[in-house]
């Protein structure tokens, strides 16, 4: 038995959430996982020999599937080192050492430790000592920061959390609007200045105003201006170090926005960021949308931030925690037939 029915088996004993987040996530990447296997189906038919021939083909395949050039070649590579062992295989078994060399690349060799070990973020592991734990989103117009920020808000103000929003994006015409939105819908305070105030007076006054009402959680929403990455980095510097200053140690959290929809640019965009501000974490958005999926695989092999959420719907409950092994099993399923 294959290590992911293992995991992923209809013995394997799972609440009602779990199996609707599941769902959910397999609904989300229909797409991608659509043009995945009917890339992967074509190279695997009718062959049960791993050799050149069949790696050239895959590596082609998983290219064109938005995998990316260099997390493909570690992939083919894992596989050619273990044809020399299993070189005769049916389709079924093709498709499990794929997955499982996937596996490998994103989480370690010892599949198994990180799956009982794979935590996923919580704001209460942050040391914010008496003050709030402050989180700071960066990203360029348009992958959906906003939402991404209101339905954060949502997820700590259900699990009990007194939740502010910090309105410091006041370079777009519209993101103090659209946060407010977000602000009332979801039920939390948003703190703002309006449109061309500084950012750093927007994130002074959020804190302070948090400190005062004993809020648990800030998130403050920043400009992405990336095509001037000295500005976006002295705005950055200077945000930290007013926040430093209300609340020591703040911010816990540099999170990213990127659109998972758009393919390698995804991985362009966090690489440029990485280089402008120490990112401490990564949200990817739109996935539901897009048949790119694949471009996480390569996020997560080649940027060593951790994924914290993923965005496969628009609902509030969209916005996942980031399972690597159940991202693979919905990705790429067992059966090719799931089409």
């Amino acid at each position: 038995m294959s290590f992911f029915k293992r995991i992923f088996g209809k013995n394997k004993k799972q609440s009602e959430e779990q199996v609707e987040k599941k769902a959910s996530l397999d609904a989300g990447l229909e797409k991608s996982k659509k043009s995945v296997i009917s890339r992967i189906a074509k190279v695997f038919s009718g062959r049960r020999k791993i050799d050149e021939g069949l790696l050239d083909d895959l590596e082609e395949a998983l290219m064109m599937s938005d995998v990316g050039v260099d997390t493909t070649e570690r992939i083919i590579e894992r596989l050619r080192k273990r044809a020399v062992w299993e070189a005769y295989l049916d389709q079924s078994e093709l498709i499990n050492m794929l997955r499982e060399e996937i596996a490998h690349l994103l989480v370690g060799d010892d599949i198994g430790q990180a799956l009982t070990n794979h935590s996923v973020f919580s704001v209460d592991e942050l040391d914010s000592g008496d003050g709030p734990a402050v989180i700071l989103v960066v990203g360029v117009n348009g992958v959906g920061k906003t939402t991404s920020i209101g339905k954060l808000a949502h997820r700590y103000k259900s699990e009990g959390k007194k939740v502010m929003l910090g309105a410091a994006d006041t370079f777009r015409a519209a993101a103090v609007d659209q946060l407010k939105i977000w602000g009332d819908r979801v039920g939390v305070p948003v703190i703002s200045q309006g449109m061309g105030a500084d950012p750093a007076a927007v994130a002074y006054d959020t804190l302070e105003s948090a400190k005062a009402n004993d809020i648990d959680v800030v998130i403050v929403d920043t400009a992405g201006r990336l095509h001037n990455k000295v500005g976006l980095m002295s705005e950055l510097t200077k945000i930290k170090t007013v926040m430093d200053k209300i609340v020591p140690g703040a911010p816990h959290e540099v999170w990213l926005v990127i659109d998972g929809s758009t393919g390698q640019n995804a991985l362009v965009q966090a690489i440029q960021f990485s280089k402008a501000t120490d990112i401490t974490g990564l949200i990817l958005t739109k996935l539901d949308g897009t048949a790119k999926g694949g471009a996480v695989l390569a996020v997560c092999d080649q940027i060593k931030i951790p994924v914290h959420y993923i965005g496969v719907g628009e609902k509030m409950e969209n916005l996942q925690d980031f399972h690597p092994l159940e991202f693979i099993d919905s990705l790429l399923p067992e059966s090719l037939d799931e089409k």
